[in-house]
């Protein structure tokens, strides 16, 4: 490839690209320029840092470079003081704690660019999700209370009685004094409602038939299977602890370390759909601010939306939509636009395609839908250009300041500064040992709950019942002639529960418990 750069202003490509890319406040830098495959301009395309609330794409192929894009962005916002959040499930993101090993390569590439490489590495934090095997860093946990009924239905797939049931069992908690902390305490609380000893309480609550019970504990039991338990429980995580800044005003990097999870999916997207909900919750309305709160980069995002409901997608859709607000933006990082719902894609305005494939008929849609998302091109054939770009180049086009799409370029994007690797194990935990987050949450608590005042009150009764005396032996006395049978009258506990005015508080009482699970009023600091 030839990195001759025409003189500036001599194609019209070139000039309506750097009037598009020509901003006045800060920016993060992408990269240069292509006119083609084979000319390079001296054109630099840019992201402006004021704009990237309004939520990003990374998608391409395997092995075109989307996570190097996404450590690029990250690295450059942690130095401009915004602090970035990135799920990490392949472990590869970790080399941003570490300086970049540069190379004849990497040097001629930057120079390319218009680049001055320096090694250097961003300050990081390294999460895993509650205690999984294999997850090197701080523990994340929930409890079952704060992740309450709503994201839990739509994360189980349950239908909208069933939800109203659950929400209904959190109602019964809530009200008995019975904390859940973890799944267990929420199963233990289920199966109490329909045993025995339950019958009455469950009576009561007038919306939870045993039928429906069953579907919860049997859904409870799956969603346990795929690794959910180690995410609930004690210390919870406080969301306000991904906003921190180091000393000299660098954004700190918190990356949550997700091994083995690209099979279980649930847990995945569970974690994500609370994580984004919570600090929606809790975070101020700022609307336009000269720089993000916070951005968050989803790397493997089709682990989101694989065989999600279609009510935790619209879920999902409301949050990324309202969260802009809140001064937070969310870069989706995946394979294919089409990977991402459409009410989500309309959303993201700054768009990053690396190459696509197109070696079959599914490939083909993919690729003319995705050219479909684009403004017009100047380019002859976008879709040609997508299929084309070798490995660190991008089709890019960005929200500029006044909020309107720019133009569509092919750039050679710009080179990470850290490290482009897996940091090494040795550092990593070294890193995680001296963190005082790691000290706030490592050592998992577990206090009384419901699981445990539920099994003390089964075990008393299941006591007083053997020291009961048996009945004495008496004479059997002739019944009574029977009274003609009359209806049943109902008593007033059943007339209250079973009354329209009743289930109308019931559902109140269920929303109030939403909202304060995603307030601040729920948190005990």
């Amino acid at each position: 490839m030839s990195d001759s750069a025409p003189a500036p202003g001599t194609d019209p490509l070139s000039q309506a690209v750097a009037a598009g890319y020509a901003f006045e406040g800060p920016a993060l830098e992408l990269g240069g320029l292509m006119l083609d495959a084979e000319h390079l301009t001296d054109v630099h395309i840019k992201i402006p840092l004021g704009m990237l609330n309004r939520h990003g794409l990374v998608a391409g192929a395997t092995g075109t470079g989307k996570t190097k894009t996404l450590q690029l962005l990250a690295e450059q916002l942690s130095a401009h003081g915004v602090p970035v959040f990135a799920a990490d499930l392949k472990g590869d993101l970790s080399g941003l704690s570490q300086p970049g090993q540069g190379g004849d390569k990497v040097v001629a590439r930057a120079a390319s660019v218009g680049q001055t490489w320096t090694p250097s590495a961003a300050p990081c934090e390294f999460y895993a999700l509650g205690a999984l095997p294999g997850g090197a860093g701080t523990p994340v946990r929930v409890t079952m209370t704060s992740f309450g009924p709503t994201l839990l239905a739509k994360v189980l797939g349950l239908n909208d009685t069933q939800e109203s049931s659950l929400g209904l069992v959190f109602h019964y908690a809530d009200q008995a004094g019975l904390a859940l902390l973890d799944l267990a305490d929420l199963r233990a609380v289920i199966s109490y409602l329909v045993s025995e000893e339950g019958k009455a309480d469950l009576k009561g609550l007038g919306g939870l038939s045993p039928a429906t019970a069953g579907v919860l504990l049997r859904e409870l039991i799956a969603f346990s299977d795929a690794g959910a338990d180690s995410f609930f429980g004690e210390p919870e995580f406080d969301t306000t602890d991904l906003l921190r800044t180091t000393a000299d005003g660098r954004g700190v990097i918190s990356l949550m370390e997700l091994p083995n999870l690209q099979d279980r999916p649930a847990v995945f997207s569970t974690f994500l759909m609370w994580l984004l909900a919570d600090l929606f919750h809790d975070l101020p309305e700022v609307g336009d601010t000269d720089q993000p709160t916070l951005v968050f980069f989803f790397d493997e995002a089709h682990l989101l939306f694989a065989d999600a409901s279609k009510a935790f997608l619209a879920s999902v859709a409301q949050t990324v939509r309202l969260i802009r607000s809140k001064g937070v933006g969310v870069f989706f990082v995946t394979q294919s636009p089409t990977d991402v719902p459409d009410d989500v894609l309309a959303q993201l305005g700054s768009r990053v395609q690396h190459q696509l494939r197109s070696h079959t008929p599914n490939d083909a849609k993919a690729l003319k839908a995705t050219v479909g998302t684009y403004p017009t091109s100047q380019y002859a054939d976008l879709g040609a250009v997508i299929t084309s770009l070798g490995i660190g180049e991008a089709i890019v086009t960005v929200m500029d300041e006044r909020g309107a799409p720019t133009p569509v370029a092919w750039t050679r994007l710009r080179a990470p500064q850290s490290l482009m690797a897996a940091a090494p194990a040795e550092a990593l935990q070294a890193a995680v040992a001296a963190s005082p987050i790691n000290a706030k949450y490592a050592t998992a608590l577990n206090r009384e709950s419901a699981q445990e005042i539920l099994a003390k009150k089964l075990d008393a009764g299941a006591s007083a019942a053997e020291h009961e005396q048996p009945a004495e032996h008496h004479v059997p006395v002739p019944k009574a002639p029977r009274a003609p049978r009359q209806k049943a009258q109902k008593s007033m506990v059943e007339e209250v529960v079973t009354s329209t005015a009743f289930k109308q508080v019931m559902r109140t009482a269920t929303r109030e418990i939403v909202r304060g699970i995603f307030g601040t009023a729920r948190r005990r600091r």
